[in-house]
């Protein structure tokens, strides 16, 4: 029983070498690329950002933490809070 699961590891592991070689060929940068653009969606939170918001983009890891947008500023004041009044402007 054992040696066939070690059989079937190595099968996974030459498998998965022949699929990274496969796609280092087709990552080549093409001379002009189609784009569909009737398939593209409009950004959906183009309407949440006004002419005095920042958008940013939180790492995965923060944003499993962080749910909503208030609960982020919440935690940014209290940083600004206990800043000296001297970096307050960086």
């Amino acid at each position: 029983m054992l040696e066939e699961r070690q059989g079937e590891n190595i099968k996974i592991v030459k498998n998965t070498e022949l699929v990274e070689h496969a796609s280092n060929e087709s990552d080549k940068m093409q001379d002009e690329y189609q784009f569909d653009y009737s398939k593209a969606k409009p950004n959906r939170f183009a309407s949440r950002i006004g002419q005095d918001q920042l958008m940013i983009v939180l790492d995965p890891d923060v944003a499993a933490v962080f749910k909503t947008p208030e609960s982020v500023n919440q935690v940014l004041r209290a940083i600004i809070t206990s800043m000296p009044s001297a970096e307050k402007g960086d």
